[in-house]
């Protein structure tokens, strides 16, 4: 009996989280154009008028894929040995949030337009079309960000200091006259200068403003660009490692190395 149960846990577990069979694909293939119908459905229901004539037949259908999938989430769960790993994993959160939101409008008015939220689990189209490429970039590019993390953040808390102070000088400068009638109000400014967003509500006037207002701006061209080749530089150094499509039958978990005899995630032999 155990066996069979066993069985069949390892059976739904090759539809569900493996993209390699035939089964597997047709799920994925499946569960992607139902995440994508139930979003245009919620779109479509935001539109007042086609809301008044088919409002309930949208809420028919949106609590038909609703149960389908929760049903979903409880067969991912079944199929895992240690469904927890599962359940606090990114996609298991966004499988769960995808679900929530039709039960908590029940409760709360304006609830129901989170479903939309479901749009995040097409990222599951990557294990899907077999592009393992994608997923070794996109390590690359996580790893990359770790890695700048602390130099941008010391390079964001520079540029912080530097609105601070400009903001400050316009607004000595310029005064209430001219717009800046606050220390926000000018660091406000500066921010949008510095950006090159440039929306025009508030403009230095005097010569001595319009020189600090051009410094800004020129400052702000190099600014954009080092964020980008603090990134780029992580990116280079990162090793580009190949990434088996494997899944873990314990946990779920993906993204392992090509060689890997083990679960990174739950210690279970894969």
């Amino acid at each position: 009996m155990t066996f069979i149960k066993e069985s069949r846990r390892q059976k739904l577990h090759e539809i569900i989280f493996e993209a390699d069979t035939f089964w597997g694909k047709s799920f994925d293939l499946l569960l992607i154009v139902a995440i994508l119908t139930s979003v245009l459905v919620v779109m479509l229901e935001s539109v007042q008028s086609l809301n008044i004539k088919y409002g309930q037949i949208f809420k028919i259908v949106e609590w038909v894929f609703t149960l389908l999938f929760t049903l979903e989430y409880i067969a991912r769960i079944i199929a895992l040995n240690k469904p927890i790993y599962y359940i606090k994993s990114f996609y298991g959160i966004i499988d769960l949030l995808s679900i929530l939101p039709t039960f908590l409008s029940l409760l709360f008015v304006g609830a129901h337009a989170l479903i939309v939220l479901r749009i995040m689990r097409l990222l599951r189209i990557f294990r899907v079309l077999k592009l393992v490429r994608f997923f070794s970039e996109a390590n690359k590019l996580f790893s990359a960000l770790q890695s700048s993390l602390p130099k941008i953040t010391v390079f964001l808390l520079s540029v912080v200091c530097i609105t601070l102070i400009v903001g400050t000088m316009m607004y000595i400068i310029e005064g209430g006259e001219n717009g800046f009638t606050s220390i926000p109000r000018s660091i406000y400014w500066a921010i949008v200068t510095m950006t090159t967003v440039g929306y025009g509500d508030i403009a230095p006037v005097t010569v001595l403003g319009q020189t600090l207002a051009s410094f800004i701006m020129i400052l702000g061209y190099g600014i954009i660009a080092v964020p980008t080749g603090i990134v780029t530089s992580e990116i280079h150094r990162a090793k580009n490692k190949e990434i088996s499509r494997q899944s873990c039958p314990s946990c779920g978990g993906e993204g392992h190395d090509i060689d890997a005899v083990f679960c990174k995630f739950c210690g279970d032999k894969l």
